[in-house]
C-alpha cells in the first residue's frame, strides 16, 4: 500500500500529469499483507505455479503461484479481483472445504498476492484462467470477483470446454469507466485523461471502452448466477443493469448494504453459492 500512497499523493500535488505517471497508477495493483488465518489456510493448500504470457508489458512469460485444497473431482476455480489475492476467497474457500469431492483452485495473478509482477491487466487475469484450464485441469465451476469476473467472461470464451457453472460477484462491466473512476479521484485532468485512453488504444491496441461486457459477452449456454450490491461504488447498478437486461438468461440476486469487498464475506452470498454448486456435483 505505500507505493500506492506515493502514487496518489504524487497525482494530487502534480499541476501536470504526465502518462507515465498516470500508466503508473492505473496499472499498479496495491498489494495487502496475509494476515495470520490466511497464512495457516495456504499451509494446508498444495502449492504450484504456472506462466502466463505478458504480450503486453515485459513480451515475456509469468510465474503465477497457484494454491489447491482437496482432490474431488469437480474442479472449482476462484479468480479474485484487482488489488486483491486468492486468500481473499478465505470465507468461501473455508466452506467449500466441507463440501465432498471437490478440488478448490485459486491463484494470485501477475502482480497481486504473492506473484510478481510490476503492473497487471485484465488480459493477465484472463491469461491465468487460461492457464489454469490449459495446463492444470478444466474448470467445472469458475467463481470470480469484481475485475476477475470480467476477466472469466473473456478467457471462458476461447476454452474449448465451457463450465457447468459460472459465478459472478459484482463483476466490472465497463473497463474505461472504471479507470476513469479512478483518474478522477486523484484529480486527473480530462485532458490527461483522454491523452492516456489514446495512448492505451496504441499499447493494447484496442480503445478502452472495447473492455465491455455488454457488447463481449457470449456465454449464453452457460448456467451464471450473478450477485451484486445495488449502491456498490465501484461496480455501479446502472452499468450492471444495462448488462442484465441484454443478458435476462442470467440469474441474479442482490445483496444489499455490504459493499463491493465485503461482499465476499457475506455468509448469504456463501450459502447461496454452496447450495448452487451442490445441485452440480
Amino acid at each position: 500500500m505505500k507505493k500506492l500512497k506515493e502514487l496518489v499523493n504524487a497525482l494530487k500535488i502534480s499541476a501536470n500529469h504526465t502518462d507515465a505517471q498516470i500508466r503508473e497508477f492505473i496499472f499498479y495493483s496495491p498489494k495487502m499483507p496475509l494476515r495470520l488465518h490466511q497464512e495457516q489456510l495456504i499451509a494446508e493448500s498444495k502449492q504450484f505455479s504456472l506462466n502466463v504470457f505478458d504480450e503486453y508489458f515485459t513480451k515475456s512469460e509469468i510465474s503465477i503461484n497457484c494454491f489447491s485444497w482437496g482432490n474431488g473431482k469437480t474442479k472449482v476455480v476462484l479468480v479474485h479481483g484487482w488489488a486483491s489475492k486468492a486468500l481473499d476467497f478465505f470465507e468461501l474457500i473455508t466452506e467449500l472445504r466441507k463440501i465432498d469431492d471437490l478440488e478448490i483452485i485459486a491463484f494470485d495473478a501477475p502482480g497481486n498476492g504473492s506473484s510478481i509482477s510490476e503492473f497487471s491487466n485484465l488480459m493477465l487475469y484472463a491469461g491465468s484462467l487460461k492457464a489454469i484450464a490449459l495446463n492444470y485441469t478444466e474448470p467445472d465451476i469458475v467463481i470470480g470477483h469484481s475485475l476477475g469476473g470480467m476477466a472469466n467472461a473473456i478467457a471462458l470464451q476461447e476454452l474449448p470446454k465451457k463450465p457447468k457453472l459460472l459465478i459472478s460477484i459484482a463483476p466490472l462491466i465497463r473497463l474505461k469507466e472504471n479507470f476513469e473512476q479512478s483518474m478522477d479521484s486523484v484529480g486527473v485532468s480530462q485532458e490527461s485523461q483522454n491523452k492516456f485512453f489514446k495512448n492505451f488504444a496504441t499499447e493494447f491496441p484496442v480503445p478502452a471502452e472495447y473492455f465491455n461486457l455488454v457488447n463481449l459477452y457470449a456465454l449464453e449456454g452457460i448456467p451464471h448466477f450473478l450477485a451484486y450490491d445495488p449502491e456498490d461504488h465501484i461496480s455501479p447498478y446502472p452499468f450492471l443493469k444495462e448488462f442484465l437486461n441484454e443478458n435476462p438468461q442470467i440469474e441474479s440476486k442482490s445483496y444489499e448494504d455490504i459493499g463491493h469487498y465485503k461482499i465476499l464475506k457475506s455468509p448469504d452470498l456463501i450459502e447461496d453459492i454452496l447450495l448452487k454448486i451442490k445441485a452440480r456435483i
